[in-house]
């Protein structure tokens, strides 16, 4: 039945060559105009799992207390001192600027420089008290005196002021859209702004400008990923002079390059059609499309040269060609597509464009390199080989078929099942986050992380703060056993490894209390009377961030050392401790808002999400290739080698230190939907001939002369296309170019290897 299908199919095509290959390029010509209209974009809420709880809170808040997606300048005098006329001239042009860059919440813009930004300090009559920057300030000595006293009444150092005075910090939350247009913010388009309005016209050799925030990484990010064009430039020449070598045709050498690339198009065009711009961290996938499609073709072109050495002419070899990898070719470009699509499983919104991005490049190699590649072939004249079948050649063939055989399958398989528990092992102990300081897509030497490590030293806050967010009922803050809670859970968690500071109204409120009673530490308690509880209270204002406007919302910053998984994961872990004890029906504390709320947001969505995902993967290959082979024990003689590999891919990981993030957690599916090809082919052929009675060993050494070439050559290709990442420079790409490379070399072992010495197994011949 399924023979028929296929033999329908082939006719029609190669009896209507000129007819498919026109509509080929219409086609590729109307994707190509749609490719030329994609955009770079790199919206914060795609790295967020919305519908995790801590999103519903930090989205239900963000409007009144902000949210993660905030900018930090931190402007440096290289003297080590920055009360002098230039810095201050230059902090007030730096605060002026980012205040009026459009996208910018202008409400939450905070510096010296902002008017809610006072001190206040205990007089004889009272409070007295004042912005820090007066009315009439000039850069005078007597001037900066003031201000310098100011600054120390305010209590601002280490927050907006370095605790040496070397450098001075102006903060901004970002809005989700640009003002003047009413669209989405271009995430991209601001990170440039603030490299040209900001770092280009005010740094000197006096002024050194310092920018972190995730509007500043992604612009890093996207800047470093244009270094992709080069290395998808070298993969090109790479596999160009690889195919050469295979296909020893300069014919056969273009062609699988062209139809590669024409899916690489078909992919980046249907991206602009289904409404998709390109993310930073997705605009690998192109050139994972361009090797796929590689890949397929050296199968396509190694069966029309072996066919036409046999005696075909070159059209009826392509359809002969045609038609015996159209099933296995399919079934392996079917189980890369739905194992990308599982992805779509994971509530991230990056991931989601992943596996859509990488799902329509993978199904569109299906038309351009096993329909456009062979009916545009026979249009060639190959030329037969003098020689197919070598010596030296078969020589190789006949000793990896022994790995076919009963006693060299049961060594394979003992040492395989040793390096599996070795890797399960290590896999077990991988982590989930990220591992390193910094921006971890970026390499620790990038300005960026250089910027974020000069202010984690300098400052005692930095954007590696978690929020608490404390729902009460309308003027809770005026209760005593209210603020008293936050008083304690502020305390209990403060003493917690990995966090280097906390605020809350609770807090506040006692300074204040004590500066009402001139001063006296004794008096740093919250008041048990109602009156001097309101008073010490009625003097936080709601722009300070510490409360909402009827005081039944009341945030507890945590500022952390870093954002490590680590580090999160142990502060998490103490607030749903103290969530359990304290929680009420009259008091929540609620996880979590704040750049690190984010992230410890999407590190459980990861974590949650890594069994579903290889599950879903193995689930839809197991799928395919049961309705493939008929036969249960070859469906697991393919995915046992499989899961081996990824095993020991995440046991490589572990031993990297590279941790299951957002932009390595899809690293494990691609590798698994692109390996299964490998073992996918060789049991094709081999399964034709166990059918037909034929010994294991020598069905094995078949499908090695018809395929062992061509899956040795692509796993090859493969891996030195990707070994070229290592160094890219971004980090993330370096990472999966690692990862990918393990997996594309193991998974081609495992296929010659692994596989069949568990067929020798599956198969055991009746003696």
């Amino acid at each position: 039945m399924l023979d028929k299908f296929v033999n329908g199919i082939e006719t029609y095509l190669f009896r209507h060559r000129a007819f498919v290959i026109f509509l080929f390029i219409l086609t590729t010509f109307f994707l190509g105009l749609q490719a030329s209209n994609l955009k770079m974009d790199a919206a914060f809420v795609k790295n967020i799992p919305l519908n995790h709880s801590y999103m519903k809170t930090y989205l239900k808040h963000q409007k009144q207390f902000g949210g993660a997606n905030s900018i930090m300048v931190a402007v440096e005098d290289t003297s080590g001192n920055i009360f002098n006329a230039n810095f201050f001239d230059s902090l007030k042009n730096v605060h002026d600027q980012l205040f009026f860059i459009p996208g910018v919440d202008r409400a939450q813009v905070k510096s010296l420089f902002s008017p809610s930004t006072r001190f206040t300090e205990v007089v004889e009559d009272g409070f007295a008290g004042g912005p820090v920057i007066p009315a009439d300030f000039t850069t005078t000595e007597q001037g900066l005196s003031i201000v310098r006293g100011n600054i120390e009444k305010a209590g601002i150092v280490g927050r907006l002021i370095a605790e040496d005075y070397s450098a001075a910090m102006v903060s901004a939350q970002l809005m989700d859209f640009d003002p003047q247009t009413g669209e989405a913010l271009d995430t991209l388009a601001f990170a440039e702004q603030l490299e040209q309005e900001l770092r280009a016209q005010y740094e000197t050799d006096e002024i050194k400008i310092h920018i972190i925030g995730f509007a500043k990484m992604a612009g890093d990010v996207a800047e470093g990923a244009k270094g992709v064009l080069l290395f998808f430039l070298i993969a090109i020449l790479v596999t160009a002079v690889m195919v050469y070598f295979f296909s020893k045709s300069i014919v056969l050498t273009i062609l699988p390059l062209l139809c590669s690339l024409t899916a690489v198009i078909w992919q980046l065009g249907l991206l602009t059609v289904v409404g998709f711009g390109l993310d930073p961290m997705s605009i690998l996938i192109p050139f994972l499309v361009f090797a796929i499609g590689v890949s397929h073709s050296v199968q396509m072109i190694n069966a029309v040269k072996r066919r036409v050495t046999d005696g075909q002419s070159t059209k009826a070899a392509a359809a002969l060609a045609f038609r015996s990898l159209l099933i296995p070719g399919g079934v392996a470009l079917l189980s890369d597509t739905i194992g990308f699509m599982t992805l779509l499983a994971i509530d991230i919104g990056i991931i989601r464009e992943l596996a859509i991005s990488a799902s329509l490049g993978v199904a569109v190699i299906i038309l351009t390199n096993l329909v456009l590649l062979p009916l545009v072939i026979s249009y060639t004249q190959v030329q037969p080989q003098k020689n197919t079948a070598p010596v030296k050649e078969n020589n190789i063939w006949v000793k990896l078929s022994k790995f076919a055989t009963p006693k060299y399958a049961v060594w394979v398989l003992l040492i395989t099942a040793g390096l599996y528990a070795v890797g399960l092992q290590q896999a077990n102990q991988m982590k989930i986050g990220d591992l390193q300081g910094g921006a971890p897509a970026l390499h620790l030497d990038s300005r960026y992380n250089q910027d974020t490590f000069f202010i984690t030293d300098k400052f005692s806050i930095t954007t590696d703060v978690m929020t608490i967010i404390v729902e009460a009922f309308p003027e809770a803050c005026t209760y005593h056993s209210v603020l008293t809670q936050i008083d304690e859970f502020e305390w209990q968690v403060s003493n917690t490894a990995g966090i280097e500071s906390t605020a809350s109204l609770a807090s506040v409120a006692k300074r204040v209390n004590a500066g009402f009673n001139e001063g006296n530490p004794k008096w740093q308690v919250l008041p048990r009377n109602t009156a001097s509880l309101v008073q010490a209270v009625g003097r936080v204002p709601t722009t300070s961030g510490l409360l909402n406007s009827d005081c039944s919302v009341m945030p507890v910053y945590l500022f952390l050392k870093d954002h490590k998984a680590e580090t999160i994961e142990v502060v998490i872990d103490k607030v749903n401790q103290l969530q359990q004890q304290m929680n009420n029906d009259q008091l929540t504390f609620k996880l979590a808002s704040g750049p690190v709320g984010v992230m410890a947001a999407t590190n459980e969505a990861v974590a949650e999400a890594q069994l579903p995902m290889m599950l879903y993967v193995y689930g839809a290959v197991f799928v395919l290739c049961l309705i493939s082979f008929r036969s249960l024990r070859a469906t697991i003689a393919v995915i046992l080698p499989l899961y081996v590999v990824s095993t020991l891919a995440q046991a490589l990981m572990t031993q990297l230190n590279i941790g299951l993030a957002v932009s390595t957690l899809p690293v494990i599916a691609l590798g698994v939907g692109i390996g299964v090809d490998y073992g996918i082919y060789i049991l094709s052929t081999m399964a034709v001939r166990l059918r037909d009675g034929m010994p294991v060993q020598q069905a094995y050494y078949e499908a090695l002369v018809e395929r062992g070439s061509a899956v040795i050559f692509t796993g090859l290709t493969l891996a030195i296309g990707v070994s070229t990442w290592f160094f890219s420079a971004l980090k993330f790409q370096m990472d999966m170019g690692i990862l990918l490379t393990f997996m594309f070399l193991v998974n081609m072992l495992g296929a010659i290897i692994i596989l069949p010495a568990i067929t020798a197994v599956f198969w055991r011949q009746p003696k």
